[in-house]
């Protein structure tokens, strides 16, 4: 996956994860972002990281993002690899 692709999932996975109000208040606690810093920032790698790392962290999560975005529910981790970071770990 092009950078450039895994930017828009991460993009997409934002506004469903900003459109749920009780998962979004606990990205803003657990992130330490305002609101306001977070939509300012949107489209920077550290931010969108964050997002895909914070989604990815409950599978219930995943699936319902997926299920409102019409994305497929692999394709946040795809993104995740894709983006700065996000190499698989080989423990080999």
């Amino acid at each position: 996956m092009q950078q450039e692709s895994a930017e828009l999932i991460a993009l997409k996975v934002l506004g469903w994860l900003a459109s749920d109000e009780e998962i979004f208040l606990v990205f803003l606690g657990s992130s330490g972002i305002s609101a306001g810093e977070l939509m300012a920032r949107a489209g920077e790698i550290e931010i969108l990281t964050a997002v895909l790392d914070f989604v990815a962290m409950d599978d219930t999560w995943v699936n319902a993002c997926a299920a409102a975005t019409g994305l497929d529910p692999h394709d946040p981790m795809r993104a995740r690899q894709a983006l700065p970071g996000g190499a698989e770990i080989h423990w080999t």
